[in-house]
């Protein structure tokens, strides 16, 4: 069988071409088994001991709560049990912990130079636990180590999934060859709510008999895949976001995950399904892939939708299937796909297709190409455009660093708060009822959030500065303060406008500022940036009781 271009080798009872860049084909070939897997690293000298060092035993934490900083901590025997006693690696927490620990990691990066020795091995009923609000922007693991499976031979991997354990709110790297950040293997973990970048192999790999549940994490720009399933593994797949990366999903073996309501965008591939899998695909957008949304190869078999169950994934402008059944002929499959919007012209091979009307799922997790994952205001950008109040472009990106105009504010202020009308509307004679943001205005400027200017003009294009958008929540809000003199916390305070103080020392005893890269610097002239909007904005929501506080070493916290 000949798939256009691409040439794999498949080892064992089928061949066929697929060819891939040269730098996703180095990571894959087929092992034993036929589960596509990066290709074998030298073994001679290629890899460095990761745990020469061996750890004298120490008796076990009573704590249910074991604390973790490495900026502060010390191993030693008998601390953990306070965030002012913390010890100093996730490694010596998890030999004291016991099942129904929690290991709260403080924010922070956790890898070889602070003492972290690879993998770490979460044991059974252990919840390793960072900032899940920030989807683990603030907490960094970073380290490989060899870890031999029963399935796949030896392994690279972070971490290692224990039966019933949990691990939430951490981003995963792993920069070593075929490294792998989190390897579950048998076992039954749940991870959530965290981030996996920049892995060499994959974010996440399942097998032998495998049934994680992974849910709300993002994956994005790692080298290989996403998520690996292989073997007889299960497995609930639901609620991530799979970006600019390899493939997003290669599912292989016999394995038959449950993948639901993902946004697999802007990969190679969204799904690869090889061997005898038959995974089980609803309500996931698949688009904007370089190549195809759907691939299915070998004698794979993936339930895309029934008569009885619709589908109702949305699969579209993959650049060039949506759904392509490459299978073994001999194999005879047809690929059922009832209920899905996906373009019939973009479909090629057997594909049982019945078109329905799917509307993208609102919310959900939302990354853009160039806000790196360590990028100070990541996390409140993801998260005020999963709530549809902030939007990037349609290249992927989000030009975190461009200037927001006033009118460009006052649309996002009305997506964030829906404000109520207060007062009467005002004709701003620079505002014309054909201008794009003409309603936007005309809602925020009949709330307390906006006002415009004496000679009755708005001025929509003028950029706005920091202090006009602090003021502006701050009224919105009704937030007041009786110390005005908080703002003394900035070392450039003197630059604060008079009319400005009262509400913008409110809006700082409220932790609506946050300031990078010095906290204590507010720069209230200078033109605010599309990162600074969006992170005072979603501050301005945490006090609204409307979102969940991210943590972060820039937001200005003073004492009342």
């Amino acid at each position: 069988m000949k798939y256009k271009g691409f040439p794999i080798s498949l080892r064992n009872n089928f061949s066929t071409n697929f060819k891939l860049p040269l730098s996703i084909a180095a990571l894959l070939v087929v092992s034993s088994s036929s589960m596509l897997l990066p290709a074998e690293e030298s073994k001679a000298n290629s890899t460095k001991q990761s745990n020469a060092q061996t750890q004298i035993a120490q008796n076990p934490v009573a704590s249910s709560i074991i604390y973790v900083n490495p900026q502060t901590g010390t191993d030693q025997s008998g601390g953990g049990t306070t965030e002012a006693a913390p010890f100093k690696t996730i490694a010596f927490a998890l030999r004291q912990a016991q099942p129904g620990t929690v290991i709260q990691l403080a924010p922070g990066s956790y890898s070889e130079e602070t003492g972290e020795r690879f993998p770490l091995r979460v044991k059974e009923g252990v919840t390793l636990r960072g900032d899940e609000a920030g989807k683990g922007q603030a907490t960094l693991i970073t380290g490989s180590g060899r870890y031999t499976s029963r399935t796949f031979a030896s392994q690279n991997i972070t971490i290692l999934g224990g039966k019933n354990s949990t691990i939430s709110g951490v981003t995963v790297t792993n920069p070593a060859s075929r490294g792998t950040g989190i390897w579950v293997e048998s076992t039954n973990p749940k991870i959530i709510n965290s981030t996996f970048t920049n892995n060499k192999r994959e974010g996440i790999f399942v097998t032998g008999t495998g049934n994680p549940t992974i849910a709300g994490n993002i994956f994005i720009q790692n080298t290989g895949n996403g998520v690996s399933v292989a073997k007889s593994a299960r497995g609930e797949i639901r609620g991530n976001l799979f970006q600019d990366t390899g493939f997003g999903l290669a599912i292989g073996g016999t394995s038959t995950p449950l993948i639901a309501e993902n946004q697999i965008l802007q990969n190679r591939d969204g799904l690869f399904i090889s061997n005898s899998a038959k995974p089980i695909l609803r309500k996931n957008v698949i688009q904007n892939n370089t190549r195809d949304g759907i691939v299915v190869i070998s004698k794979a078999n993936p339930n895309l939708g029934t008569a009885e169950e619709p589908g109702g994934n949305l699969i579209r402008n993959n650049d060039r299937y949506d759904v392509h059944n490459a299978t073994t002929p001999s194999s005879n499959i047809q690929v059922l796909a009832i209920g899905n919007d996906i373009d019939q012209s973009k479909i090629q091979g057997a594909v049982e297709f019945v078109a329905a009307s799917v509307n993208p799922p609102p919310g959900g997790a939302t990354a853009f190409v160039d806000v790196a994952p360590n990028y100070w205001a990541k996390s409140y950008i993801e998260a005020l455009a999963s709530k549809g109040v902030i939007a990037g472009f349609p290249d992927g990106t989000f030009k975190p660093n461009e200037p927001v105009t006033r009118a460009q504010f006052a649309a996002i202020i009305n997506k964030a708060f829906a404000p109520q009308a207060s007062q009467q509307a005002t004709n701003f004679r620079d505002v014309s009822t054909s201008f794009w943001a003409y309603n936007a205005i005309q809602t925020a400027t009949r709330s307390p959030f906006l006002a415009g200017y004496p000679n009755n003009t708005f001025r929509p294009q003028l950029e706005i500065p920091r202090v006009q958008v602090l003021v502006a929540l701050a009224n919105g809000l009704g937030l007041t303060t009786n110390n005005p003199g908080i703002v003394s916390v900035y070392s450039d305070a003197v630059q604060i406008p008079n009319w400005a103080q009262n509400s913008v020392a409110a809006a700082t005893a409220r932790q609506l500022v946050v300031n990078y890269p010095t906290a204590s610097q507010l720069n209230p002239s200078r033109q605010a940036t599309r990162a600074e909007v969006a992170a005072f904005v979603y501050q301005a929501l945490v006090n609204a009781g409307q979102a969940q506080a991210i943590p972060s070493p820039y937001v200005v916290t003073v004492q009342q």
